[in-house]
């Protein structure tokens, strides 16, 4: 892949790149409205769940035939469901329970510059100026949007949005190093599938709380398997086997501004003077990281795989092992 699609990124990319803060926006809004019927775990098993018979058919469609996988790739994908897609994910729903859609989404943006630290020390992508400086903007940002909401609330939920984001950084380092080998239907098909079965003890609570629950607390707990699961982690996925993830994880900085409206519209979770002032600021560091770094950038070191070069990735190279018909795009 040239450097200009890395840095600048193509059109589908950049579609792919807004599909997925669109669904993840939404879905700090839906979880605040439905967590309160629906538990923490098994609000990420059923979220799971739909997300994974959501991907089955594209999947199979694709390569009609079983997947077969590396030791190494399996292990990759079995780390990234059980750190992103599980744990990351119950943090979410447990943290909305003691602050805001908002807060929440607001405390788990450390993660891109968590994200641009780990790239840059584990998969050798360095510390462009413009990505640190426009990340730490952005955070400042994001403080001051919290400092509207975070005292009005629980600390539990602080501590929980903030572990989300840690874990979320983690989540994404993993799953960049697994998109060199795999598609990204795949990842996110198995990774869904991984992690339901991880989530099976809390089956018999789930159906418990469905029981109970009304017809659209369920519709609400299915979209954000369809939509923000299947749907939002699939683009993530095909952008980050196309950009950097460093550059594409400060993009996310977009998900606060955009919750905090449909908080407002939906959930009349009206923002405050520092929501907006922050939001403003957030967007500001966003253009800021995305100017392209100049020559002679230095990379970090590479723990994870082979150095590629400066901010260069090369094209993604077919699936060693994978059933016949089951090639990956280029």
């Amino acid at each position: 892949m040239s450097e200009e699609l890395t840095t600048r990124a193509s059109g589908k990319t950049v579609a792919a790149v807004v599909i997925a803060v669109l669904a993840w926006a939404s879905a700090f809004v839906v979880i605040r409205d439905v967590g309160h019927a629906i538990s923490p775990a098994p609000m990420t098993l059923l979220r799971l769940a739909v997300a994974g018979v959501a991907l089955t058919v594209p999947v199979v469609a694709r390569h009609r035939g079983a997947v077969r996988l590396s030791r190494k790739s399996l292990l990759l994908v079995v780390i990234y469901a059980v750190v992103w897609l599980v744990a990351y994910t119950i943090a979410i729903n447990a943290a909305e329970q003691h602050v805001d859609a908002g807060t929440t989404a607001l405390l788990v943006n450390i993660a891109p510059l968590l994200v641009a630290f780990g790239a840059g020390m584990f998969l050798g992508e360095g510390y462009p100026r413009a990505l640190i400086g426009g990340g730490v903007v952005a955070l400042a940002g994001v403080a001051i949007i919290s400092l509207g909401g975070v005292a009005h609330r629980d600390w539990i939920g602080v501590v929980l949005s903030v572990a989300a984001a840690v874990l979320y950084a983690g989540g994404v380092l993993v799953q960049k190093v697994a998109l060199r080998s795999i598609n990204e239907f795949v990842v996110i098909w198995l990774g869904c599938l991984i992690g339901t079965v991880v989530l099976l003890p809390w089956a018999p609570q789930l159906a418990g709380e469905l029981a109970a629950a009304s017809p659209g607390e369920i519709t609400g707990a299915v979209y954000l398997g369809l939509c923000p699961t299947a749907l939002g982690f699939t683009a993530w996925a095909y952008a980050l086997r196309r950009m950097n993830a460093g550059r594409l994880t400060v993009t996310t900085y977009a998900i606060p501004a955009v919750s905090v409206l449909i908080s407002w519209l939906a959930l009349d979770e009206i923002p405050t003077v520092f929501g907006l002032v922050g939001g403003v600021i957030c967007l500001i560091g966003i253009a800021i990281s995305r100017r392209t770094p100049a020559a002679g950038t230095r990379t970090g070191r590479v723990l994870f795989g082979r150095r590629r070069g400066r901010r260069r990735e090369t094209s993604p190279q077919p699936c060693t092992g994978m059933a016949a018909g089951g090639g990956r795009r280029g």
